[in-house]
């Protein structure tokens, strides 16, 4: 049997910037939000969809294909009316030694 994951076994393993994504879901009044996940946090997905969707209202679409950094975005999904692109990953995008220890927020 497969345990479904939840946001507390999420932040038990991992930090994400849950409420910076909620911020800018809200700041660019996006309906439509598509979240890619690369494959170690997709276990998490629907709890994370469940959460931002219960916050902001929005609708989500979950890229599952493959998923190697921000450069690596899904072709053609501009078709589908998408507002929002989010990508969440394992490591900051940019290494703390390179910005004098900030996290780096787009």
């Amino acid at each position: 049997m497969i345990k479904e994951r939840t946001l507390k076994d999420l932040e038990e393993e991992y930090n994400l910037d849950l409420d910076g994504a909620i911020e800018s879901i809200k700041k660019e009044n996006a309906k439509l939000v598509l979240i890619q996940f690369p494959d170690g946090l997709k276990q998490y997905a629907t709890a994370i969809v469940d959460y931002l969707s219960e916050k902001t209202g929005a609708e989500f679409l979950i890229f599952l294909g493959s998923c190697f950094g921000a450069c690596d975005y899904p072709v053609g999904m501009e078709k589908l009316g998408i507002d929002l692109t989010i990508q969440f990953g394992h490591n900051s995008l940019m290494p703390s030694y390179l910005n004098d220890g900030k996290e780096f927020k787009s």
